[in-house]
């Protein structure tokens, strides 16, 4: 039995499927690249927060991701075989996200550094709420729509290709849309918002329409209880998923840092704002660039092996910015390049290789869990990224940086600007160290998946 997205086993899966899923990276993609960037700077340069407190405001709204993110992955399972789709949580994450991202930068003129960050964490927390519902059943769509291994590859990284195009649009738009408030930084971060939010939420609504409509089965919802015990129990028993998830979320560890820290290496580092356009120009060209390249080379020698180049390729350009310490300059755009070469095979790997997971785990464990270990996944994604961001403003903080209200002039010592590149640098370049080694212990290849994609999966047998 199958959905009516669903290709059989070593079909192409259509042109139209391909596109529609991809498209929600627009979506995913801006999301995890414009708050990243942009919030922690708000806050400390804009607001006045102090940047540990600041860092940490993102991060409690993170840790509410971890908390949530389980029950919406095994209450989107029981929605798919109680309903035949996972539209209804796509729907609603895609409608709500963009009223609550507008609110997150919507901090009324004259509120205190106090109340303004109590604001901003109330409206990024519902905002990560309304994301994590359309995140979690996205991400258990590919176990659902194709058995093939190779075709999984190429889902994912057409899907990747979309990302950077995302990474880009927002990273280097966002700031751009900014810097249109002139003097008045609190209107260009309001009318960034209202932009962003609503390309954010189009790119969901749209993509939803991937989640067709398959056979009913009746299935019991069980507690918030016995939804965290389903996620336990899928990490528990699955050797694979423990290994990817935790490659995958030190990698976001890196990534989120890198990206979190992009603002304050244009401005404190090359002493241009508008710099970070150009890294993130010089970081995602290539990304743009190698996201069919990672295909091919994982067509020849396996997603695995792929992954560990891609990884190595990442992790040397991140150490090569070391140099910024003893000279700065527009140099750091080539090892920028590289990085950016590399994070499309971090992404797009990772995420084909999800699917195989689960299906791998469906064959001795029984179908109807990929909305769980989507759950989980979005979980410790989302963990990794938040906690760069943090690690971001721990350094900032034991360095000596100076927070400032919009308007306000300082200038920041040695120390603090070495702080800002070791982050951007060396810690990443550890991070991926430490993933590479995790991720030695994952066990799975091709024959194990394809010798048991001869029958198509079932999303809807089973229940959560």
């Amino acid at each position: 039995m199958t959905t009516p997205e669903q290709a059989p086993a070593g079909a192409p899966l259509p042109a139209r499927t391909v596109a529609r899923y991809a498209l929600g990276s627009l979506g995913t993609g801006g999301f995890a690249t414009l708050p990243g960037l942009v919030l922690i700077y708000y806050m400390t340069d804009t607001l006045g927060i102090a940047a540990i407190a600041a860092g940490l405001l993102v991060t409690a709204a993170k840790v509410w991701d971890v908390v949530i993110d389980p029950v919406i992955g095994a209450r989107s399972d029981h929605s798919l075989a109680a309903t035949g789709s996972r539209r209804r949580f796509m729907v609603l994450g895609g409608t709500l996200l963009p009223l609550f991202f507008i609110l997150t930068f919507a901090v009324p003129a004259g509120m205190g550094p106090g109340w303004a960050g109590v604001w901003v964490l109330v409206a990024f927390m519902a905002t990560a709420t309304a994301f994590s519902l359309f995140q979690v059943p996205y991400i258990a769509l590919p176990a659902e729509l194709t058995a093939s291994y190779d075709q999984r590859t190429r889902l994912l990284s057409v899907r990747v290709l979309v990302l950077a195009l995302a990474i880009l649009l927002f990273g280097a738009g966002g700031p751009a849309l900014r810097g249109l408030g002139g003097e008045n930084e609190a209107l260009g971060y309001l009318l960034m918002a209202v932009v962003a939010g609503l390309v954010i939420g189009v790119a969901m609504l749209l993509t939803s329409s991937v989640a067709e409509r398959g056979p009913v089965r009746p299935a019991e919802r069980g507690g918030i209880g016995a939804n965290y015990r389903d996620s336990l129990g899928a990490l528990r028993r699955s050797h694979a998923f423990r290994v990817l998830l935790l490659c995958f979320a030190l990698q976001g560890l890196a990534t989120g840092g890198m990206l979190a820290g992009a603002q304050y290496v244009a401005t404190w580092v090359l002493h241009s704002e508008s710099a970070v356009t150009f890294l993130f120009i010089a970081l995602i060209g290539p990304a743009l660039v190698f996201a069919p390249v990672w295909r091919s080379v994982a067509g020849r020698i396996g997603k695995e092996r792929a992954f560990n180049y891609a990884s190595i390729m990442f992790g040397a350009a991140a150490l090569a910015l070391l140099g910024m310490l003893a000279s700065p300059g527009t140099w750091i755009y080539v090892p920028v390049a590289l990085a950016g070469a590399g994070y499309a095979g971090m992404q797009s790997l990772p995420m084909a290789m999800l699917p195989d997971v689960i299906t791998h785990d469906a064959k001795t464990h029984g179908e109807g869990s990929a909305g769980v270990f989507g759950g989980v996944w979005t979980a410790g994604e989302t963990t990794g990224m938040a906690l760069g961001g943090t690690v971001l403003s721990l350094v900032l903080a034991a360095s000596g940086y100076i927070q400032s209200t919009a308007g306000e002039t300082v200038v920041q010592g040695t120390a603090a600007v070495n702080g800002i590149i070791l982050s951007f640098s060396l810690v990443p370049a550890l991070l991926i160290l430490a993933s590479l080694l995790v991720f030695r212990r994952y066990p799975l290849r091709q024959g194990d998946i394809d010798a048991g994609a001869s029958t198509p999966t079932s999303p809807n047998l089973g229940n959560s």
